[in-house]
């Protein structure tokens, strides 16, 4: 009696051991998983086989994004194309190389089908069936994508839920065609843009607009895509200069898309900064609520993707009191550290990195120590 007590009290307690359904997802899909603190180049990043995405791929759970979404990294072979497939965890998508096209439906009889190519970010409407297709017979086409799958799996830990639900989000698909013509609808809110699409064909020649509270020269534009809670921008500051430092929640993937630079990483005042050095391809992904800031070191503007777990419209709870906080001044009771507060060691790496790639400061007019020149960048703003 008291041995099959120990053998039900020892059964029990195997019952009750934690469950990672989005880590065992991951065994199941067999791809490999790449951890760290950031990618220096995604064109670059090792991959395995990831035979349902038609090719070669890899999960990225990057320290920052404290476990709420991931990114794919999935190389496409010439000639190939992925399994059909759904699934109820939103995904944005955004092309590294190559060029295709993706096919979008919730019914049989009324398929989208749209092209892409290098420079496009794209999203499938939550649950919708959808294919990708490798346009090229000779080179491989590489993307990646940022979901929310490690917080959907977790939540419901039922896969034939997350992959074979039958409802249809008929509000995410926006517009006669689904919003997949490239152009969108856009929007003001506060001082800033917004473009509420599905599909932009560029982003490396998307216009921008002036946002002055963020320095650098800065220009912007907040992207809301397929009605997600997920959201997204894209910013561009100038040569010489950087971004004011501030903080926000986790999930964050900052890809590079042009330009060449570096990110500090810090939680609190007074603690060692983490440095990242970024070109185009690299990814970092700041961890929840450590402040950081962004600076170009190069001859040409910067511009950078954010991939954020909340968006604008539809937001997570982290999201819906810091919000609108990301810009303003920690003196204001916002999460900004103005040019005016930082540490001046943080101006002095700067100018050494600048000298190291042969450009020249232009912070002087902002930066009272700074050794560069005023220079003649409009920062006051035409929006």
């Amino acid at each position: 009696m008291a041995t099959d007590i120990r053998q039900d009290a020892a059964q029990a307690l195997q019952d009750y051991l934690p469950i990672d359904h989005y880590e065992d997802w991951q065994k199941k899909e067999g791809a490999p998983v790449v951890t760290g603190f950031y990618i220096e180049d995604m064109n670059e990043l090792e991959l395995g086989l990831w035979e349902r995405k038609g090719g070669r791929g890899a999960f990225v759970n990057l320290e920052g994004t404290g476990g709420v979404n991931d990114a794919h990294v999935v190389e496409i072979a010439p000639g190939g194309h992925s399994a059909p497939e759904k699934h109820l965890y939103e995904e944005t998508t955004y092309v590294l190389s190559g060029r295709g096209a993706t096919t979008v439906w919730y019914d049989d009889t009324h398929k989208q089908t749209f092209e892409w190519g290098r420079g496009s970010l794209f999203a499938i409407p939550v649950n919708a069936t959808y294919q990708h297709f490798n346009g090229s017979g000779a080179e491989p086409a590489r993307y990646m994508s940022v979901t929310n799958a490690p917080t959907v799996l977790r939540m419901f830990h039922n896969y034939d839920f997350v992959f074979n639900n039958p409802f249809r989000f008929e509000d995410r698909f926006g517009g006669a065609d689904g919003y997949f013509n490239g152009e969108g609808q856009l929007f003001k809110r506060r001082y800033r843009k917004v473009l509420q699409t599905n599909f932009i064909p560029n982003l490396h020649t998307l216009e921008l607009h002036s946002w002055k509270q963020r320095g650098g020269g800065g220009s912007n534009v907040m992207i809301e895509l397929a009605e997600n809670s997920t959201g997204a921008h894209v910013s561009q500051f100038m040569p010489g200069m950087y971004k004011k430092a501030h903080r926000h929640g986790p999930g964050a993937h900052v890809v590079i898309l042009d330009g060449v630079g570096f990110s500090l990483l810090w939680k609190n005042q007074g603690d060692e900064r983490t440095k990242c050095d970024w070109r185009p391809g690299s990814v970092v992904v700041p961890p929840e609520d450590w402040f950081h800031e962004h600076f170009n070191t190069g001859k040409e503007p910067a511009r950078y993707l954010a991939l954020r777990f909340s968006g604008l419209k539809h937001r997570q709870a982290y999201n819906v009191q810091r919000g609108e906080g990301s810009d303003v001044s920690v003196k204001e009771g916002g999460w900004q550290i103005e040019y005016e507060d930082e540490d001046p060691a943080i101006h002095q790496l700067f100018e050494s990195e600048l000298a190291r790639h042969g450009a020249v400061c232009q912070m002087k007019a902002y930066i009272p120590t700074c050794t560069g020149i005023a220079g003649d960048i409009d920062l006051s703003g035409g929006d």
